[in-house]
């Protein structure tokens, strides 16, 4: 079975691709992963995209393209989520082009829909232990002593840079500019189904599985 994962970013798409991987089997292929851990392995397609790099330009879509191929050729267990990929029209071509060649076809493309809003807030509010890594919200799941971590005890906590406000709505905003022009290919094919990503993410989780196993 294959599959893509669509949300913008804080939409739980990791969280759940990961589920499906320790319960399914299945593969994430995450091309930005994906993209350094060629890089740092020497593959040819990492050593191609090593040089794009380098010269400060961005990776084509043929690489990406590529990259994707060499991936599913070393297997893809009982399945792949695509994460990240396809972006744009010619690149959901080109998977189109990758899974007829490999006589697979695209069963599901699930997006996980969000408030705006509250997924600002969601972002937003993020904070981790600095030397355990247990992570933590303002709103939802504070520790239960101020300032110190349930899990170790260590008192330093940390902030991804990029989880502010304007930074988040900017990343949201090149999600839909990105994934407009690929929804409607795959609706058109009867592909799309869409998923609260709002909701607890253990009834995302069913309502996946619901969707995979053709309820």
């Amino acid at each position: 079975m294959n599959i893509i994962l669509l949300g913008p970013p804080g939409a739980g798409k990791g969280t759940q691709a990961q589920r499906l991987v320790e319960e399914r089997g299945m593969v994430q292929l995450s091309t930005g992963d994906m993209l350094r851990a060629a890089v740092k392995a020497g593959t040819p397609v990492g050593l191609q995209a090593k040089a794009v790099m380098e010269a400060g330009e961005l990776v084509s879509d043929a690489i990406v393209s590529a990259l994707i191929g060499e991936r599913m050729d070393a297997g893809t267990g009982s399945g792949a989520i695509f994460d990240g990929y396809p972006r744009t029209a010619a690149q959901a071509d080109a998977l189109d082009l990758l899974l007829s060649e490999r006589g697979q076809a695209l069963d599901h493309v699930i997006e996980l829909g969000v408030d705006e809003d509250a997924l600002v807030e969601r972002i937003v509010g993020r904070f981790t232990c600095a030397v355990c890594g247990t992570g933590y919200h303002e709103t939802f799941k504070r520790p239960v002593v101020d300032n110190v971590c349930d899990v170790c005890g260590a008192s330093e906590f940390k902030r991804r840079p990029d989880d502010n406000e304007q930074t988040v709505r900017t990343r949201m905003a090149e999600y839909r500019a990105k994934t407009a022009p690929i929804i409607p290919i795959y609706e058109s094919r009867g592909l799309v189904r869409r998923v609260d990503g709002m909701a607890d993410i253990g009834q995302v989780t069913a309502a996946i599985e619901s969707i995979l196993d053709g309820r």
